[in-house]
């Protein structure tokens, strides 16, 4: 019996800890990126293991044990540093596109150890950096504020697990990610009308935005043509490579994997992205107010939930009614925002709220944005400071359904709630 227990002894105390992974235990194996069309290979997926035959080698495992100790983030940058060193020398100096994957928490909370580690990467190594969809919906402006940090370190953006959670797809157009990954549950259900909605969603964005849209969990020829059938133009799976320690030959496209910052955009407001060419009108409150509460109706009758964004100049214009209305919004669509002078962080039930500064130009705003997979439509006015009865203050507005402009309007007020 003692024997018995001696050898268990020793099985347990030679089972690596995660200081022992983080130490030296962790490496990486790489899944190409395949074109559904020409069968090259463009890329290749950094997957994170631990030491082969132990409790840690999954990378579910490394993350669930890294999470209960609160050292999440240097897991991630043990990972990205592996991946880095491994694409600048298996490589052997050819030119490499490596996508990474961040957990969303790293994302918003500790970019200095994202960028530090990526300050390091080879000349020849393009990086994109891969999110999951549930981080918007967790933390919108400061996902956002990440990735054009990201992208300013000339990183691309992926969104990963498109799919899982439908109501999600309003947040894409807001990211603006550089490529979508489908979640591999969609290859299953190609003929599921639920499903042929979130892809049709997903090919809309990428033909406005240029962006590439990858299947994953590609195992057979008939996965193939069902991934095409789903408008991908990359795909992932066994049917190339269950992932390999190494980066054989692939072929460099640099510009599809490119990375976009949206801008200024985050920076300005609404009104001021209205440029000439269009048609300012004026007219009193009482007039618009119709018009604002249309939107909202737009938002909740969507087959896709799109997401609501509102500027209200003051919190005191935010009254008792538009609390009712913003509670059913939050109950019913993905994100509810609003902004004015004095506004709290919770105006109402699920709404996020924004403070804006009496010398913000968009404190002088009336905005109502609804942005989502199908749906894009803004009414931007401006205060022309009238002192007289509330309902007869004068406006000048415009009313859009442009895509473009919509998308910006929106973040430009998501930069707002970033910094609030």
């Amino acid at each position: 019996m003692g024997a018995i227990n001696a050898r268990h002894a020793t099985a347990r105390d030679s089972e690596p800890t995660l200081d022992d992974v983080l130490n030296d235990g962790l490496h990486c194996v790489y899944q190409p990126f395949v074109d559904v069309d020409t069968a090259a290979v463009l890329a290749f997926e950094a997957l994170m293991r631990g030491p082969a035959g132990s409790g840690l080698q999954s990378p579910m495992a490394l993350l669930d044990a890294a999470r209960a100790a609160d050292r999440l983030a240097e897991l991630e940058q043990a990972a990205l540093r592996a991946s880095l060193r491994d694409a600048a020398e298996l490589s052997h100096g050819r030119p490499v596109t490596l996508f990474v994957n961040l957990e969303p928490t790293t994302l918003t909370r500790r970019r200095d150890v994202v960028l530090d580690a990526l300050s390091a990467r080879a000349a020849h190594v393009q990086v994109v950096v891969e999110i999951t969809e549930r981080a918007l919906a967790e933390d919108l402006a400061g996902v956002l504020a990440g990735a054009e940090q990201l992208r300013a370190a000339g990183c691309a953006i992926a969104l990963d697990d498109v799919g899982v959670h439908p109501e999600s797809l309003a947040f894409i157009p807001l990211l603006r990610p550089e490529v979508v990954k489908l979640d591999l549950k969609l290859l299953r259900t190609v003929t599921d009308p639920a499903t042929v909605a979130v892809a049709g969603a997903v090919r809309a964005y990428a033909e406005q935005a240029g962006a590439e849209v990858v299947a994953e969990g590609i195992e057979t020829p008939q996965d193939l043509t069902r991934a095409l059938v789903l408008g991908a133009t990359l795909g992932q799976g066994w049917l190339w490579s269950r992932g390999e320690r190494r980066f054989p030959p692939s072929t460099f496209r640099p510009e599809r994997f490119a990375a976009r910052p949206i801008g200024a955009a985050l920076n300005t407001t609404p009104y001021e992205l209205i440029g000439g060419g269009r048609r300012i009108r004026h007219a009193p409150k009482h007039l618009l107010v119709p018009v604002s509460k249309t939107l909202e109706l737009m938002a909740l009758q969507a087959a896709i939930p799109p997401v609501l964004l509102a500027a209200f100049e003051h919190v005191r214009f935010f009254r008792p009614s538009t609390t009712r209305r913003f509670t059913e919004l939050a109950e019913r669509l993905p994100f509810v925002a609003a902004l004015g002078v004095g506004m709290p962080p919770a105006p109402a039930p699920g709404v996020r709220g924004g403070a804006l500064s009496i010398q913000d130009p968009l404190a002088s705003e009336w905005t109502v944005v609804v942005l989502g997979a199908h749906t894009a439509a803004a009414l931007m006015a401006r205060d022309l400071g009238d002192i007289g009865p509330d309902p007869d203050r004068q406006f000048e507005f415009v009313v859009s359904y442009d895509q473009a402009l919509v998308t910006a309007a929106a973040h430009a007020m998501i930069g707002r709630l970033a910094q609030a």
